[in-house]
């Protein structure tokens, strides 16, 4: 850890995380007009949020900063990949990393790893179909898109809500917590597709004050302190490719897990690559 990681770093775990994103979570959902005008401003300015690509262009149209902050795009402007087999971006944002699941560990950055049992909840069952397929971690930062979309279609199987802390997910953070996205509160969405089982893990972070899905609502707040699962059955939804299936409110980081042999990523997807939703990533293969 360098010194710039650790001053960022070691004050995280002693921060009160889960009180201090319901202090945010007030003020993202406030909607006095002119604290949200300055907040979404700032963010704007700071970030370079590009409002031409939203729906709503004029901030003043937004409710509250969370409003904004999970903004609808204009149509057209995240096109789907039309490749035979393709493999959609799920997000917008940057590869942290990309690659194989090697006996049950994913990497995560500078020699620290996780197993897939441990981002699951602790569930060896759950997690052996992903035994040796690929996985990626997708981090979102405050300027991007906040909606989640599909990257196949997929009939939702099981969703689980898992308890932790909520460290930041920034690249520093992600250098030097071990098993960061193991730790942190998360909820993953299992389906299965044609190319087999997908897994789609949205990590909370500090400061995210929520996670919801679109056939749910909101999954957390509340925070929870053991491991919670739904499961499906004949009435499961199934979402189509590129088809929204969740969102943040804040940013955080998506985690995407299929199984064996059934899929690859594209050979130019890799770690630090930007990416933007529905572009190509990967293909079916299997």
């Amino acid at each position: 850890m360098n010194i710039k990681e650790a001053l960022t770093t070691l004050p995280q775990y002693i921060l009160p995380h889960h009180a201090l994103s319901q202090i945010m979570s007030k003020l993202t959902h406030c909607e006095n007009k002119a604290w949200k005008n300055l907040f979404i401003k700032q963010i704007i300015r700071h970030y370079g949020v590009n409002m031409d690509e939203a729906l709503e262009p004029d901030i003043n149209a937004y409710l509250s900063f969370n409003d904004f902050f999970t903004r609808k795009l204009k149509p057209g402007v995240r096109p789907l990949s039309t490749e035979t087999n393709a493999i959609a971006c799920p997000a917008d944002g940057a590869v942290s990393q990309a690659g194989d699941i090697t006996d049950g560990e994913i990497f995560q950055a500078k020699g620290k790893s996780f197993t897939a049992t441990d981002l699951l909840g602790g569930d060896a069952t759950r997690a052996e179909p992903f035994n040796n397929g690929i996985f990626t971690t997708i981090y979102l930062s405050p300027k991007d898109y906040h909606r989640l979309h599909m990257p196949l279609t997929g009939t939702l199987r099981e969703m689980v809500h898992i308890p932790g802390r909520l460290f930041s997910v920034n690249p520093a953070t992600v250098n030097s917590v071990p098993g960061l996205f193991a730790r942190n509160e998360r909820v993953a969405a299992i389906f299965d597709t044609d190319s087999g089982p997908m897994a789609l893990i949205l990590v909370g972070a500090i400061f995210v004050s929520s996670v919801e899905t679109v056939w749910h609502g909101v999954v957390t707040p509340p925070s929870i302190s053991s491991v919670q699962s739904w499961q499906y059955g004949d009435d499961a939804p199934t979402l189509k490719i590129g088809e929204e299936m969740g969102r943040f409110n804040m940013g955080s980081t998506i985690i995407v897990l299929f199984g064996k042999d059934k899929t690859e990523w594209d050979a130019g997807f890799k770690a630090e690559k930007t990416v933007k939703l529905g572009e190509l990533i990967g293909r079916i293969v299997g």
